[in-house]
């Protein structure tokens, strides 16, 4: 065993070598190491395959990365104990992008390799190929640019691309857009110009609809759909045809930005704000940031596109990486619904109350008009459940968990407050600072909300959608639909209206995206609306605040282009590269001590994180990013390597820094 360098010793016995990355997920064994191949393994141990090895007196698993004449290695080299399976899953090009990912985050080669290949189906493998579907012959027509036509320089991105160029674009989505058909429609002109596609959404329903957009455009088998939802035989099977290049083009959520496609011409992310794109395992890549280095390395095109805009994709556009595609302002004014806040002065003077009512007059007003119109009425609410959070009547003392201090939740109606972090009951509760007993709400619930907009608007049928069961689309027809955000079904022919509630649960998070994450969720609310006038957008909130601003005009770039600067005067990302370091607080301080961090990094906190440990952040110029991932994941491998007890959790621009 060794690393990787290269000599002009050959092996004594005339063996070939095999460079393989050993499955420890050790910092400090992050290097690939040589192994001897015998000879009856010579011809199935290719490269990508999976195989056995001893490492450290055990059998482990590993990835054969390359194959070599000779090696730097002076000793002894044990031999491949077992190629798993003579299929090569691991394309060379998916081997460099997982090398990138990991210097960039900080992480292991190994890890990143478990990401980016899904574990093995022996009898999946073992299929036919004759018995697989085989896929219908390539498109060569020309892809129809009407859907584009609403955004000048849509219509020259889909000709760049079926020209076999690499188009970079940040697309902004105007209201009640078909987002998925225009998506197909880019795919389509990437596969007619003989090349393939990779398109992450962020969860099963974005790629229901994708699948059915592209099957529309394409025809069957012409592309597969990866999720960790599908299972492992239709994920591993789904897999292969994309590996074995059956089919051009490869759809689904983040478990797909590592997917195996040739000759890569686009790679596209939908909604790239949304945090089921960051993936909570290390070393914790995001996927737009995954397919953007897959940009680099294969020279594809890319398109960044939402309702909303990121400061991520901000920055690719002020920096020229991107061109952004957006409707002329004639065209959003034409498509977009009548939105209206409830908090300025007009509104004020005619409803005093509106400034703390939960569902003031004019939002009232707007869903009584939209259901005597037989027009469902949408309803977005932050937070699922029924109360979930509750507090002292008398003194508004938030209620806690005797025994851990979590915070207290009532499920339903008559039911019995129980804790939201243990589970416990706490059917004798008194308030701690007062001694009372009786409790009222401090955050309504969706169900909560479901319950009192039925008694407001009696024999009206109130549906829910949220995380225990999610609506797909509403039919026809007066109707309340009330929604956590992300879980919102489209309506047929839309909306006829939209309210947005408890804007002060998004908008006072304490979280660096708080803004962002609350125009995100309103404009993908606020595009299933009709457009005006019959459609009507409600947003509870003052209109002088920023993200309503720009909620009001449908304008994501400006709002992105305001976090960005402001992000650029305070020092915090993307503006610069940020890296958390997450642990015991003698764990923290003893790999910031080890780490030669450079010159110009700044180190900030330390700030309180769950559990009794402390974060600290390290901030260093977006040039130096390359030198602070190596000197974190330098130091983690030294504590590694002497078997330090804590383990500490690095993270290279987490989403959250609070």
């Amino acid at each position: 065993m060794t690393t990787t360098k290269r000599s002009d010793r050959r092996p004594a016995d005339g063996s070939p070598v095999a460079r393989v990355c050993v499955d420890v997920g050790l910092a400090h064994l992050d290097r690939p190491f040589d192994y001897l191949v015998p000879a009856e393994l010579d011809e199935v141990a290719v490269p990508g395959t999976r195989v056995k090895v001893r490492f450290a007196g055990q059998l482990v698993d590993g990835w054969l990365l390359s194959r070599a004449d000779d090696s730097g290695h002076t000793g002894r080299l044990a031999y491949l104990e077992k190629v798993v399976s003579p299929e090569p899953v691991l394309a060379p090009e998916i081997a460099r992008l997982a090398r990138a990912v990991a210097d960039r985050y900080a992480g292991s080669l190994a890890d990143v390799l478990r990401l980016a290949v899904p574990p093995r189906h022996a009898r999946v493998e073992k299929e036919p190929r004759d018995e697989q579907p085989t896929p219908a012959a390539p498109t060569t027509g020309a892809v129809d640019p009407r859907g584009w036509r609403d955004y000048p320089t849509g219509p020259a991105m889909l000709r760049a691309l079926a020209d076999g160029r690499a188009p970079r674009a940040v697309w902004s989505a105007l209201p009640g857009e078909d987002w998925a058909a225009r998506y197909a429609d880019a795919v389509a002109a990437t596969v007619a110009g003989g090349r393939g596609a990779v398109v992450v959404v962020p969860d099963a329903r974005d790629l229901d609809r994708l699948d059915t957009a592209l099957t529309t455009v394409l025809g069957p088998g012409r592309h597969v759909s990866l999720s960790a939802a599908l299972g492992p035989a239709r994920r591993y099977r789904a897999f292969l045809a994309a590996r074995r290049g059956q089919v051009p083009v490869v759809i689904g959520t983040r478990a797909a930005m590592f997917a195996p496609v040739a000759r890569l011409g686009l790679v596209a992310i939908w909604d790239d704000g949304d945090d089921l794109h960051s993936e909570p395992r290390a070393p914790y890549p995001h996927a737009r940031d995954v397919l953007l280095t897959r940009v680099h390395l294969a020279e594809a095109g890319a398109l960044v596109g939402g309702y909303a805009r990121t400061a991520e994709g901000q920055l690719l556009v002020e920096t020229g990486w991107a061109r952004e595609v957006v409707a002329d302002r004639s065209t959003v004014r034409a498509r977009v619904p009548a939105i209206a806040p409830t908090g300025d002065d007009p509104q004020l003077a005619r409803d005093p109350g509106a400034a703390t009512a939960r569902l003031p007059s004019l939002a009232w007003t707007a869903a009584r008009d939209a259901l005597r119109q037989d027009l469902p009425v949408l309803v977005q609410v932050p937070r699922r459940g029924y109360l979930p959070s509750i507090s002292c009547a008398e003194c508004r003392t938030p209620a806690r968990c005797a025994h851990c201090a979590g915070p207290l939740a009532l499920p339903a109606a008559g039911g019995t407050p129980a804790c939201r972090w243990c589970a416990r009951v706490a059917a004798a509760y008194a308030c701690p600072q007062c001694g009372g007993r009786r409790l009222r709400a401090a955050v309504t619930g969706a169900r909560r909300t479901a319950e009192e907009l039925g008694r407001a608007f009696p024999g009206v049928p109130v549906r829910t959608s949220g995380r225990e069961e999610v609506l797909t689309d509403v039919p026809g027809g007066a109707a309340l639909v009330v929604a956590t955000p992300g879980a919102e079904p489209v309506a047929e022919g839309g909306y006829g209206a939209v309210l947005l509630l408890d804007s002060w649960a998004l908008l006072t998070r304490a979280d660096l995206r708080a803004g962002e994450e609350a125009l995100r969720r309103w404009l993908a609310a606020a595009a299933l609306a009709r457009p005006a006038p019959a459609g009507r957008v409600v947003v509870v909130a003052d209109g002088a605040l920023a993200p309503v601003q720009a909620l009001l005009r449908w304008d994501a770039g400006w709002f992105a282009g305001r976090e960005l600067a402001e992000r650029r005067e305070l020092g915090f990302p993307p503006a610069v590269r940020m890296a958390s370091v997450t642990g015991p607080a003698e764990a923290v301080a003893d790999l910031l001590a080890a780490a030669r961090l450079p010159d110009d990094a700044e180190v900030l906190g330390p700030v309180p994180a769950e559990e009794g440990r402390e974060r600290m952040l390290v901030r260093v110029p977006r040039a130096r990013a390359g030198a602070l991932a190596e000197a974190l994941h330098s130091a983690a491998g030294a504590r590694a390597a002497r078997k330090a007890a804590d383990p500490v959790r690095l993270q290279v621009d987490p989403l959250s820094l609070f």
